[in-house]
């Protein structure tokens, strides 16, 4: 087709398509399309939003962090709690547990246990197979996390030992004559009078005692020294005992103390005799404190009766346990290999001593006979000593100068391992950790009350909570069983276990269970922590009782209900007064009509045990059981069974008990000082704690509640405020805390409760208020008003 054809085709042609077309606007369908279009963004964006606000607070809820990041924990529908069945136990149900706890210990266990335990030494850095048996039963009761941890700590062990009753012989007048210009004391020999055996008779009715590798008679961080000097009854040896010799003109200086068992710990007997200038102390048990259980009375001595054994002899520490327990090389951090050491004389002494029997003291007493003043003269508390049916009339001396005593003591001091045992049973709440404790060293080789009546019963509880793991348990807090080693020496294994963990343990320890000696009789005893009260009511009244009177009694049924303040004395001390850690300490204790209680003898034994002390085994369960569950009470819980108005009501009892003491002082000073501003301050903090357990109690109220699907969030919320209460009870005891501790005894931190200066066991509350008084120091004694009220306003600011 030529060109001019193609061009007359086109002039006829039409392309529609390229056509301009009049277009009118479409007719709308809805009349209101703008607002619709509006609305439907906004819903959308709405939507949007809230599943986003929904899903955010999931991401930084407690416990969520513990997942991992999994996706599907950050969808509506995953569980923001610590475990799925939360509020409700994990695994078994609370009831269950408890059944297991209190089904599955045995009495043929315990025994054997027991029977391990006691079967040779164990003394402080001496027992690694023992903590390596320990070790494995756990894992094999259920606890895999299961390890030894060791440090390097300072002690003792005995080479030698002397004790002679020495009496001077007159020389002939050609040896008299020879000595011209020498002193009198020189002019003469000394004869011995009497050797002291110190040692326990074999008996063999008693399979440890006679063990060719048991453990000599020696005191712990005892002085080495050969000194011979006159010597001076000091009764017990209390620092009023040696108060009332003071004022009574009784020659001290240069003397050797002959000294009795009780009242207070044995170490501030030696420290009290060294700071007045005396050279050496003798302690032994005097029958006195056995009650009415004597030879005297008509019973018969162990092992053919109740009555305590005349060559039993008490061994013990004599550490300074009330200016700083633990290595006394390493005070306030833990003993690790390299650590810097500081010398230990400020908390161990620098004069010998030796303990003994009653039956090796009896002559060095009946040579006082006739000798200075008579007990009778003093007060009241000088009376009653029990060796009266054996010849001793308890005069004080000294001792006429040809008279004396030579004291030797040998002792070797080294830097060696210890091991304690740690296990683990990790909870969904890693921040809330129960820790339950009990001592595995022993100076001896039985130990069958201390420690190992302990020892047996925590073996019962770990492998009663290892039925339970079995069964499908999991806790709802950390539990950390520890067989602390070195107890004995100055509670050094807890101690610097706490020295070394006490960052961790400050943000995540909640409450301390120790079991030191688990039974040695039927009544039972505790010392605790004002907030744990409540929860060792409930859970004494879960547990059957083995000596009931009437069917079905139980342990709270024959407990008297006392709660003692917390001293020192076992482990619970670094958790209570250096940590803040609410403690307790649970026992079966000796009655009145209990069997003598040869304690730190070689006949606390297993012999002993199975015959007198608990002859079916009955007190090891009732103890297990109880100490399992209070443990289970404390790990379960939503909210942890604490108690603050307790502890607010403890306050009160013992500022009267500050007030009282004020006015018995013979300072007019100290009997006009108000304690109006702590008065209150403890008042405020009644009124808030009464507030605190209710808001509490409410929420465990509300736990029980079942919430609908839909209201999720009221779940969510409550969640959070659990924790919130859970969080201010842990870090209640804390508010306690004085980080520059007690005067002249920095390494207590505690405000309201340290062991008594001059007590050591027994507990003294307020103790810097009780020091300054005692001192009449009215300025001290305004000091610590104003310390103390700070912390009590702390602890109320925090429950606020």
């Amino acid at each position: 087709m030529s060109s001019d054809e193609k061009v007359a085709m086109a002039s006829h042609e039409q392309a529609p398509l390229l056509q301009v077309v009049r277009v009118i606007p479409p007719r709308q369908r809805y009349s209101q399309n703008t607002i619709r279009r509006f609305c439907t963004i906004a819903l959308s964006s709405t939507l949007i939003a809230i599943l986003v606000l929904f899903l955010l607070p999931l991401r930084f809820l407690p416990g969520t962090r513990e997942h991992h990041g999994r996706p599907s924990d950050y969808f509506p529908w995953s569980s923001p709690y610590p475990h799925k069945a939360w509020p409700r136990s994990e695994g078994l149900s609370y009831e269950d547990l408890q059944g297991v706890l209190l089904t599955t210990p045995k009495a043929e266990k315990a025994r054997e246990w027991s029977h391990y335990y006691t079967a040779g030494p164990h003394l402080a850095g001496k027992n690694l197979s023992q903590a390596i048996w320990t070790m494995e039963r756990w894992q094999e009761f259920g606890v895999p996390q299961s390890s030894i941890v060791t440090y390097d700590i300072y002690l003792n062990y005995p080479t030698g030992h002397r004790l002679a009753l020495l009496e001077k012989a007159a020389k002939s007048e050609e040896a008299l004559a020879d000595q011209d210009g020498v002193e009198e004391t020189n002019k003469a020999d000394y004869k011995v009078k009497y050797e002291c055996r110190l040692e326990e008779d074999v008996l063999k009715e008693d399979g440890t005692s006679g063990l060719d590798n048991r453990i000599p008679t020696f005191h712990g961080y005892s002085a080495n020294g050969n000194v011979t000097a006159q010597y001076v009854y000091v009764n017990f040896g209390t620092y009023y005992d040696f108060e009332d010799l003071v004022k009574a003109n009784v020659s001290l200086e240069g003397k050797i103390a002959i000294v009795k068992y009780g009242r207070i710990f044995r170490g501030l007997k030696v420290k009290r005799a060294q700071e007045l200038g005396m050279v050496g102390t003798v302690i032994y048990t005097d029958p006195q404190e056995d009650g009415n259980i004597t030879e005297a009375n008509g019973y018969k001595t162990y092992p053919d009766g109740p009555a305590r054994n005349p060559s039993s002899v008490q061994r013990g520490s004599t550490q300074f346990i009330s200016i700083a327990p633990g290595d006394p090389t390493t005070p306030s951090y833990p003993s690790k290999p390299g650590a810097p050491r500081q010398d230990p004389h400020n908390s161990i002494p620098s004069i010998p001593s030796v303990p003994i029997s009653y039956q090796d003291a009896l002559p060095i007493l009946k040579s006082l006979n006739g000798h200075g003043p008579h007990a009778s003269e003093f007060n009241g508390f000088w009376r009653g000593g029990g060796l009266g049916y054996k010849g001793v009339e308890y005069n004080i001396g000294p001792s006429p100068p040809g008279l004396v005593l030579n004291l030797v003591n040998e002792q070797e001091y080294v830097t060696t391992p210890m091991w304690n045992v740690i296990g683990i049973i990790n909870g969904t709440l890693p921040d809330e950790v129960i820790v339950l404790g009990n001592h595995r060293d022993a100076w001896i080789a039985g130990g069958a009350g201390d420690p190992s009546s302990g020892s047996a019963a925590m073996n019962e509880v770990i492998r009663s909570f290892g039925v339970a793991l079995e069964k499908g348990w999991k806790p709802l807090r950390t539990i950390i069983f520890a067989s602390w080693d070195a107890e004995e020496y100055g509670l050094i294994g807890s101690t610097e276990w706490v020295e070394e963990y006490i960052p961790w343990l400050s943000k995540a320890a909640m409450a301390y269970i120790n079991v030191d000696v688990g039974t040695r009789g039927p009544s039972f005893r505790t010392a605790a922590s004002p907030l744990l009260n409540t929860a060792l009511y409930e859970v004494t009244s879960l547990v059957q009782s083995p000596n009931q009177t009437v069917k079905g009694q139980t342990v709270r049924d024959l407990w008297n209900g006392y709660i003692a303040t917390m001293g020192s004395g076992s482990d619970f001390t670094a958790f209570q007064d250096f940590a803040g850690i609410p403690s307790v300490d649970l026992g079966f204790m000796a009655s009145s009509e209990s069997a003598v209680y040869h304690y730190h003898s070689n006949y606390d034994s297993f012999d002993w045990m199975d015959k007198f002390g608990d002859e079916n085994w009955h007190y090891h369960v009732a103890i297990t059981k109880v100490w399992a569950l209070l443990a289970a009470a404390l790990v379960e819980s939503p909210i942890i069974q604490f108690n603050a108005t307790a502890y607010a009501d403890g306050l009160k009892n013992y500022l009267k008990s500050v007030e009282d003491q004020a006015k018995k002082s013979s300072s007019l000073e100290m009997q006009g000082i108000s304690f109006d501003p702590l008065e209150k301050a403890i008042v405020r903090l009644h009124i808030v704690t009464l507030d605190f357990d209710a808001y509490a109690a409410s929420l465990a109220s509300a736990i029980d509640d079942d919430v609908p699907w839909w209201e999720w969030w009221k779940k969510v919320k409550l969640y959070y405020e659990v924790r919130r209460v859970n969080d201010k009870y842990k870090y209640f005891e804390r508010q306690f805390l004085y980080q520059t501790g007690l005067d002249g005894r920095n390494w207590f931190k505690h405000v309201v409760f340290a062991p008594g200066l001059w007590t050591g066991y027994a507990g003294a509350t307020f103790p810097g208020l009780v020091e300054s008084i005692d001192a009449e120091n009215k300025t001290n004694v305004v000091r610590w008003s104003h310390i103390i009220e700070s912390n009590i306003n702390a602890a109320t600011a925090l429950l606020k």
